[in-house]
């Protein structure tokens, strides 16, 4: 049996045909282009945290407890890295002699500073008023002698918790290339 086939019918058939072809064509061309947006987003995204977290911020636990209690051991921190220069009071993260510290700035280039043998800390020969410290600030023995000049572009840090803590009175002054970046915020590890 032959069938009579209308070319009209024919025509319209191929036309239908080849657009659904078409759509096919372009909605897998859409999802390809969607997909490498995506993955072109999530590699942007990779970089930006790369570059935040690398380079202009670092993220670090407490090595200890000698700022407690305002930083507790285990403590994660943000600090921030693009500083060169560091004011007094400031709390800054350092690495000296291979070991990463935490400490607060007490003395800049050209301060002289002093520890009593009662534990009194004198700065530019004035008692140092630090109402946020509880603890005296003992000299360490066999370390380093007092009084002290700052040199230029070099810091004197201390820690809050003075007795016992790591600090200049035991590894002596920070240069500017030792201080890693300047505490921003922190997350107290029992909140995480």
């Amino acid at each position: 049996m032959s069938e009579n086939i209308n070319p009209v019918e024919k025509r319209n058939e191929e036309n239908s045909a080849a657009a659904g072809t078409q759509r096919s064509i372009g909605k897998a061309k859409s999802q390809m282009r969607s997909l490498h947006f995506s993955l072109l987003s999530i590699l942007i995204i990779i970089i930006l945290v790369w570059l935040m977290l690398g380079v202009v911020f670092g993220i670090m636990k407490a090595p200890s407890n000698d700022m407690s209690p305002r930083i507790d051991y285990g403590d994660l921190i943000l600090y921030f890295r693009m500083d060169n220069k560091y004011d007094i009071n400031e709390v800054v993260v350092l690495n000296k002699n291979d070991t990463v510290y935490l400490g607060r700035v007490i003395a800049v280039g050209g301060d002289i500073v002093n520890i009593t043998d009662e534990g009194n800390l004198i700065v530019n020969g004035n008692v140092l008023n630090e109402p946020r410290i509880f603890y005296s600030t003992p000299r360490y023995e066999n370390y380093e002698d007092f009084p002290q000049t700052v040199p230029e572009g070099e810091y004197f840090i201390l820690v809050d918790r003075r007795e016992g803590g790591e600090d200049s009175r035991y590894y002596g002054m920070v240069t500017s290339k030792e201080i890693k970046g300047s505490v921003v915020t922190l997350i107290r590890r029992n909140n995480l």
